[in-house]
């Protein structure tokens, strides 16, 4: 029997227990799901974001409690049921019938989620497509085939149709879908060009992170970056490299996470590279996220089978910084 329900319409719940006899060796995940109307892999997926502790840290879902241990779970403000239409400017890239691709800015969250229930590329897009968007993703994600980070611009595939988002996420899944992004990292690069294939999963003690993790850990994923570098500059007696990167996979915080681990994270990327990656207040630049930018998608139409080639230039805000470091670079 269940302790108690979580009421939607409170904003955020915080949950304690402490572990009786009747409860020892039951799994976390288990034990969560039996005290709250969570399902079994709702229970395992607050556990993994670092929502439930046992005696005040992190612990894995498959934990076996023990008596006297205490439990607390905090939920999440609820996710709305349905998305709705807002009157929000897009940038549109590209449009027809079947799918459009949209240059998203710095700072919009591509779907609906805790703590950004709307003012999302979503609510921009069921106001500006109305009934045509595909199905496929569910009410929170109509249309998306594929998502950017908040801090990070770009472009991104929209489909409008159940038929053009299963094509391209088909694409997707088979490598066919040509991402490339623009990134300023900080450091020297030592070659011209390289690859990091290093398997991606959630942080093991930050949770609400991703990391490289080594050796046969199940919750690592493939990921796999391509880099090159585009210009080399300097500032302040600090070396900075301008990158042109292609996504193999398309794993959470990838090039972020990837030039991290090699030491080179992004320039305003304190998650992953923490102060270092600041851009000082005199160069008058001011940059919302970490310089980042999808600048390039290049796939076949999934009705007409033509290649499609959209290209969007980098934000003002990222151009004024690669012009201050970069001043002798011009893309090609």
């Amino acid at each position: 029997m269940k302790d108690r329900q979580i009421d939607p319409s409170v904003s955020a719940e915080e949950l304690f227990w402490r572990v009786d006899a009747e409860s020892i060796g039951k799994r976390l995940d288990a034990f969560l799901t039996e005290r709250t109307d969570l399902t079994r892999s709702a229970s395992a997926r607050l556990i993994e974001q670092g929502a439930a502790t046992v005696n005040g840290g992190t612990s894995a879902k498959n934990y076996r409690l023990r008596e006297g241990d205490a439990v607390a779970l905090e939920l999440p403000p609820p996710t709305p049921d349905e998305a709705i239409p807002q009157d929000i400017p897009l940038d549109v890239a590209y449009e027809d019938e079947d799918l459009l691709v949209i240059n998203k800015p710095c700072g919009m969250v591509v779907h609906p989620a805790p703590g950004n229930p709307d003012g999302t590329l979503v609510n921009a897009l069921l106001y500006h497509c109305k009934d045509s968007l595909s199905g496929v993703g569910g009410v929170i994600r109509p249309g998306i085939v594929h998502r950017i980070d908040k801090d990070t611009s770009g472009l991104l595939v929209v489909a409008k149709n159940d038929a053009s988002h299963l094509a391209l996420s088909e694409q997707l899944k088979g490598h066919r879908i040509d991402r490339i992004y623009y990134a300023i990292a900080v450091g020297n690069f030592r070659e011209d060009e390289g690859t990091v294939d290093a398997p991606i999963g959630r942080h093991p003690v930050h949770r609400l992170r991703m990391a490289v993790l080594r050796g046969e850990d199940a919750a690592a994923r493939p990921a796999v970056t391509h880099w090159r570098v585009l210009a080399r500059g300097e500032a302040d007696g600090n070396a900075f490299t301008l990158l042109r990167c292609a996504l193999e996979t398309g794993r959470t915080h990838q090039i972020r996470v990837h030039l991290a681990s090699i030491g080179h994270p992004l320039l305003g990327d304190p998650v992953y590279g923490g102060d270092g990656t600041r851009f000082e207040s005199r160069h008058k630049a001011w940059i919302r996220g970490q310089c980042l930018h999808a600048g390039e998608l290049h796939f076949r139409h999934p009705k007409s089978g033509r290649e499609l080639d959209v290209f969007a230039p980098m934000p003002q805000e990222m151009q004024h910084v690669v012009q201050i470091l970069f001043p002798d670079w011009k893309k090609t």
